[in-house]
């Protein structure tokens, strides 16, 4: 089978929509088929062009047997509205002369990852003049939340906007996304139900796994990550790891965290880089028990995730049921309680629900009563990580979830 995947993120070191493009090539090469990728120079999540990539010139790379172009794209300093508009528009454009190119290796599928949706037309199009397989994987609904946070405005440009998504995803063979919550939302638009496929993010649970606790002891040392900044062996760590933007609602850790600053055994870490980064470390600068790490590599994220005795996941409520942060997985398979900020009914309440503790969204009282309650009751963090471990172990694991893809792409060519 020969794959295109056109996924203007692929970044296998990285975090987020990168790393499963990566990750998901690199399986679908090992099994065997010949998978080809188009992509932008990486970015994400520090918003600059990665050190050994330029953002305007092309290249082509060798990644583990996997074949990459590089399209010119351009990365604004500071995300704003126009600027995510101008670096969409800019990879979507550049790219097209690497699309073209893929004519003459016929590919039997082309798999375009959303977002960007601008990207979808093209792929469309080379599909259907090579009579192959056409994919649309929605990692975010990128329109609805354009809209949704303000990005942009304007009610006839959104109704026109969405008018234009809909008709795009109804012409692909297959449209996936991350879960039934957003699936439902491809059923809204319109996309046919023996067209749709659940593809979840998944987590590789061999190389995430539950970190074992050192007895804690009167007067015991703190080691690892703690040690390196200065937090007590014995204090309840709250983890932020991720990516630092606006879609994440970040301010509400910072007003929790200062909610929280006389209780002296609860510690706040937030790991990452964004576009928020600089205003969240603002919002810090005067507690003492907020700490700040940059991007971590891969391999620490093991023993990054089980540091903290409880992961915290803010979303914004206007983009709650429209993104699945791909985070939320590693936080369930490193075995420890998780609270998140979301509606009920939403994708992200629905995927924690039962397994962790949802707070409304925008709350940082809420949240910050909830974070005091769970370091309050070890064996209910305990527990609430011992379920979300078996879960992940049950439903997100790598192998079982690109399986299952496999079949579908297999499906797709032979329909």
């Amino acid at each position: 089978m020969k794959i295109l995947v056109y996924s203007m993120n692929f970044a296998p070191e990285l975090a987020g929509i990168g790393k499963y493009s990566g990750e998901m090539a690199e399986w679908l090469q090992a099994r065997g088929h010949e998978v080809r990728v188009i992509a932008s120079p990486p970015f994400f999540p520090q918003w600059a062009v990665s050190e050994g990539y330029s953002a305007w010139a092309y290249r082509k790379d060798d990644w583990n047997g996997v074949k990459v172009w590089r399209a010119p794209t351009w990365v604004p300093r500071k995300p704003r509205a126009l600027g995510r508009i101008g670096h969409l528009l800019s990879f979507t454009l550049s790219s097209i002369p690497l699309l073209l190119a893929q004519l003459r290796w016929r590919p039997d599928v082309v798999f375009v990852v959303e977002p960007p949706v601008s990207c979808a037309p093209a792929a469309l199009c080379l599909a259907k003049l090579l009579r192959a397989s056409s994919w649309l994987h929605i990692q975010d609904y990128e329109v609805d939340a354009a809209f949704g946070l303000g990005w942009v405005r304007g009610e006839r440009v959104r109704r026109f906007a969405l008018a234009a998504e809909r008709w795009l995803m109804r012409k692909f063979d297959r449209v996936s996304t991350i879960s039934s919550t957003m699936l439902a939302k491809a059923r809204e638009k319109g996309v046919d139900e023996s067209r749709l496929v659940l593809f979840p993010n998944w987590v590789d649970v061999e190389a995430i796994r539950p970190v074992e606790r050192p007895a804690l002891v009167t007067g015991a040392f703190a080691q690892g990550y703690r040690a390196e900044l200065g937090i007590p062996a014995e204090a309840v760590v709250v983890l932020y790891a991720g990516s630092l933007g606006s879609k994440q609602g970040i301010e509400l850790l910072a007003d929790a965290a200062r909610l929280l600053v006389c209780s002296h055994d609860i510690h706040f870490v937030f790991c990452g880089n964004g576009p928020s980064r600089a205003s969240l470390m603002d919002a810090c600068v005067r507690l003492g028990n907020a700490h700040f790490l940059d991007l971590q590599p891969a391999e620490r994220l093991n023993e990054l995730l089980g540091m903290a005795d409880i992961h915290v996941l803010p979303q914004r409520a206007d983009a709650a049921d429209l993104v699945m942060p791909s985070k939320l997985g590693g936080m369930l398979a490193s075995g420890r309680a998780v609270i998140v900020t979301a509606h009920a009914g939403t994708a992200l309440s629905e995927a924690v629900w039962g397994r962790g503790v949802v707070v409304e969204p925008g709350d940082p009282a809420a949240l910050a009563d909830a974070i005091e309650q769970l370091s309050m009751s070890p064996a209910t963090r305990e527990l609430m990580g011992a379920i979300g471990r078996r879960f992940a172990e049950a439903e997100l694991d790598r192998n079982v979830i690109l399986q299952r893809l496999e079949e579908e792409l297999q499906r797709s060519i032979a329909a």
